[in-house]
């Protein structure tokens, strides 16, 4: 219970926190963000990690001139794009063997299969779409590898999704998250972003149950 507390006020107050990491490991710092990023993105066990609120609380926190926008950019960039590659093979080389039991909390199954509905939906733009889906987003590499995606096909979409994902949402923190209104909101602001994030994946799983109670 005090761990979900915690995590709820994270949640709320992420730009405090993110203050408060700037603060206290100054150039540390970028390199912990670049480890949160690359494991969300790199490690199917790590799904849970913030993502799309995180990067839109960085570009505010960038704005007022705590951290460097344009080098946050290329260093989340290389996270995001060198974990998925990670991920790929992972899928690729050991994907078959990691999702053998349907009990796994770790490697949960019911993830691996929400994945698999996006790219019955999307296909290959999955890699692309998936990366403003949490929890998708970490499966799609996984999945495209487990499925044998060309890799130079899959890089070329990973490097599209990752720069689309990372400058869009420090962008749009950068520019809009020290509004008045957002700034006193923040914290609506970011479970908001968070809400809007998931809804996909929502849907799809609503429609996919939906079709199931129908055959």
């Amino acid at each position: 219970m005090e761990f979900i507390k915690h995590l709820i006020d994270i949640v709320l107050h992420l730009d405090k926190h993110l203050g408060w990491l700037v603060g206290e490991y100054q150039g540390w710092a970028y390199a912990i963000l670049f480890l949160i990023i690359f494991c969300e993105t790199g490690l199917v066990v790590t799904p849970f990690l913030p993502g799309d609120s995180l990067l839109f609380a960085l570009g505010a926190l960038a704005a007022t001139g705590s951290l460097n926008a344009a080098l946050l950019c290329v260093l989340l960039m290389c996270a995001a794009i060198i974990g998925d590659n990670l991920n790929y093979w992972i899928g690729r080389t050991i994907g078959a063997k990691l999702f053998t039991s349907d009990d796994s909390k770790l490697f949960n199954k019911q993830y691996l299969e929400r994945t698999e509905k996006f790219y019955e939906r999307y296909g290959t733009k999955t890699v692309v779409i998936a990366r403003f889906v949490p929890i998708v987003r970490t499966f799609a590499p996984f999945v495209a590898g487990f499925g044998r995606m060309k890799y130079p096909k899959f890089l070329a979409y990973s490097v599209a999704g990752g720069t689309l994902w990372i400058c869009g949402l420090i962008a749009l923190g950068y520019f809009f998250g020290n509004l008045p209104f957002v700034k006193k909101n923040f914290g609506i602001v970011i479970i908001a972003i968070i809400i809007i994030s998931v809804l996909p994946a929502v849907i799809e799983a609503l429609r996919a149950r939906r079709e199931a109670a129908h055959t």
